[in-house]
């Protein structure tokens, strides 16, 4: 159940990666700015989407809040804690807190380890550590109950990834992720490497799970249809930055930024009378090199309703209704 109480606060998250040149003394010639000053709210108990073109940094921004990538600058406060200051002793303590499904299934789980030890590995890292408190028959008890809870068979517990189908892997990528009974669970694009039967049942495993155990998603994904469905809020972005956050039924029925209306625009329809006289909006050019500072809006280039100020200003993301922001000067005053 959804509540007002922010899990995760970040705000002007950046992550730039050197571009360097040279062999042995390599010289650092740019950057990419795959993460450009990102802000955004977690709710507990929420599923909050952040979609976009692949590219746009969403994967990123969910690996630097799991602090696989450091980030440049910027906060990332996990129930009030900021993540970029700690300790690698207090990181690792938070971790448990913060879990990670990953997008590729086949690449996201070790072929040389039994799928039960893939499940049991982070509780005993933990219990090793002295920060869980599990013997080894507990850690085996947990497996078996992690199994069943993402509807896997007991029986498979000693059996190595290669002996299952794509979907079965991402179950016990889902089952690994809850051990250590995370608060906030970030999901790269969970359902993308399968096939459109199976992402349903992963997505309905997904929320079943969310309610029986009051968990919090970001869920990551360049399907807006997969998004809407799974999503409480959808934060859309672009070039690296957010360009509008709402609440997913309203930014379905009534986006804002020309770059969401876009991206709905592109989601097919089931019905062939409304898809056929659907008016589509094509957004010209390609997205721009991250390499490149902007000194105007991010989506000026490809933008149909672009005005002079918005080549050199760049919008602030506010908000113009309850619960929805738009960073538009079609919207906002500069």
């Amino acid at each position: 159940m959804s509540t007002n109480r922010v899990l995760c606060d970040v705000k002007d998250l950046k992550v730039h990666f050197p571009i360097e040149k040279g062999l042995l003394f390599k010289e650092k010639i740019g950057v990419i700015r795959a993460v450009d000053g990102v802000n955004f709210a977690i709710r507990e108990g929420e599923t909050l989407g952040l979609v976009g073109e692949s590219g746009c940094g969403k994967s990123t921004t969910a690996r630097a809040l799991a602090q696989l990538d450091k980030p440049t600058s910027g906060e990332i406060l996990l129930e009030g804690k900021d993540l970029c200051k700690m300790s690698k002793d207090e990181l690792l303590r938070t971790r448990m807190d913060l879990q990670m499904i990953f997008q590729d299934p086949y690449a996201s789980l070790n072929p040389r380890m039994k799928v039960g030890d893939i499940v049991a590995e982070p509780m005993e890292i933990y219990a090793k550590r002295g920060l869980l408190d599990m013997s080894k028959r507990a850690i085996r008890k947990r497996v078996e109950v992690l199994m069943e809870k993402v509807e896997l068979s007991t029986y498979f517990v000693d059996r190595y990834p290669h002996e299952f189908s794509g979907g079965q892997r991402q179950r016990v990528g889902i089952a690994r992720a809850l051990a250590l009974n995370p608060k906030l669970i970030l999901a790269d694009e969970p359902v993308s490497a399968l096939d459109v039967s199976i992402q349903s049942q992963i997505l309905n495993l997904l929320m079943d799970l969310q309610e029986d155990l009051g968990l919090t998603y970001l869920f990551i994904s360049h399907d807006l249809a997969v998004v809407r469905h799974i999503s409480s809020r959808i934060a859309v972005m672009y070039l690296g930055i957010i360009v509008e956050v709402a609440d997913s039924t309203s930014l379905c029925r009534d986006p804002l930024h020309p770059y969401t209306k876009a991206l709905l625009s592109a989601v097919p329809t089931p019905e062939p009378e409304i898809e056929r006289n659907r008016k589509r909006m094509l957004l010209k050019g390609d997205v721009p090199s991250p390499d490149k500072k902007r000194t105007g809006c991010y989506f000026y280039d490809r933008c149909f309703t672009a005005e002079d100020k918005c080549k050199y200003n760049i919008p602030s993301l506010e908000a113009v209704e309850d619960d929805h922001m738009v960073a538009c000067f079609d919207y906002i005053d500069h």
